[in-house]
């Protein structure tokens, strides 16, 4: 095989303009991606984006329609050639984890591997994943938790600089997943290792990413570190891809957004174009009615609205308190840390944070055809 270290600065892992499409039907579109060493990348994204399908064509498993794909600046995949899953030399793990029942432990993780080094590579895998004690034993003997780390443990054992992983944890209890990919996580850096790992969820791109690709319909909408993503989200649907929200809804006059929350800047906007406010229940404040009264309007919080409780529960570690706005009837979500749980009726009053919202246009405008200024 050849050596498929990158030259200095280049990636590990290139994808470049990739198409594809099943009986016609499109899957992927133009989707470029690259990965580096030591860094772990999340294709994120709902069911039938086409992230596992990216996944199986970086692999080689599958072939794309249009499109390059690069291993340390070789190319593997382009319209003219195509090396097969075994000369890439990628890692895969997926979420059968596809253990051998037949070999035990020590086996399974040799399997492929040679050289006079081969059963010291093992027992060194082993102990980095907690089995040491495991060796003789076989897959049916154990826990869920430890057939994932044998499979992380196979995986790496052929030092593969790219890793991809096809969401490995989905078949793990909740009680134990946390601590797995932590641990996993923390392999993997050790390791060096350029990860490409798919998922639906969230929470464990957030926990386990340096960079998140946001994928829908075929197509990279967002890519970026989770902290920026998350706080700056595109559209309303990357935004409510991550987290519950609340959409207030306004009109554009003279580059803002007039709303029962006061003025929201809406700027390259044009006058008349409907737009949505979004902003995460845990940056929707609350403060009590006095009289009639509320909070005098600041530059944080803006203007505050009356509203009145429809529903408080307490959900472990905060309270979701839901709440109708009098001057439209809609309903609004708002979490605080702790118990605070407020009768049905109580009339409160509420407040955005300012540098917590987002301001995009609505898909279906009410008087414009394109909300955009010329």
């Amino acid at each position: 095989m050849k050596d498929l270290r990158p030259a200095p600065g280049e990636a590990r892992l290139a994808l470049e303009h990739i198409g594809h499409g099943y009986a016609g039907t499109p899957v992927l579109r133009d989707v470029s991606l690259e990965l580096a060493a030591g860094e772990v990348t999340c294709l994120l994204g709902p069911s039938g984006c086409g992230k596992s399908t990216l996944l199986r064509i970086a692999a080689g498993v599958e072939r794309q329609d249009t499109g390059t794909v690069r291993v340390a600046g070789r190319v593997v995949s382009d319209m003219g050639r195509h090396v097969p899953p075994e000369g890439r030399g990628i890692g895969l793990m997926f979420q059968d984890f596809a253990l051998f029942p037949h070999l035990d432990v020590a086996r399974n993780v040799a399997f492929g591997l040679s050289g006079p080094d081969r059963e010291g590579r093992v027992r060194r895998l082993l102990d980095r994943v907690g089995l040491t004690a495991h060796g003789r034993k076989y897959p049916h003997q154990l826990s869920g938790g430890e057939q994932q780390r044998v499979a992380l443990a196979r995986a790496l054992a052929p030092q593969p600089p790219i890793l991809l992983m096809d969401e490995p944890f989905s078949g793990l209890d909740n009680r134990l997943r946390d601590g797995i990919r932590d641990e996993t996580l923390a392999i993997l850096k050790e390791e060096g290792t350029a990860v490409l790992l798919v998922t639906h969820e969230p929470d464990e791109a957030m926990r386990m990413a340096d960079r998140i690709a946001l994928m829908r319909e075929g197509a990279v909408v967002q890519e970026g570190a989770p902290y920026a993503i998350y706080n700056d989200p595109v559209d309303r649907e990357a935004a409510q891809f991550f987290s519950d929200v609340n959409v207030v809804h306004g009109v554009v006059k003279d580059l803002a957004a007039d709303t029962a929350f006061g003025r929201f800047l809406a700027p390259g906007l044009a006058d008349r174009a409907d737009v949505e406010i979004i902003v995460r229940p845990q940056h929707l404040k609350m403060d009590f009615d006095r009289n009639g009264s509320g909070p005098l309007p600041t530059a944080t919080d803006g203007v505050p609205a009356r509203a009145r409780v429809v529903r408080a529960r307490f959900v472990g570690d905060q309270s979701l308190v839901e709440l109708a706005m009098e001057h439209d009837g809609s309903v609004l979500k708002a979490t605080v840390p702790g118990v605070f749980l407020p009768r049905q009726g109580t009339p409160l009053w509420l407040s955005l944070r300012r540098d917590r919202c987002f301001v995009f246009p609505c898909r279906v405008q009410s008087a414009l055809e394109n909300p955009y200024l010329a």
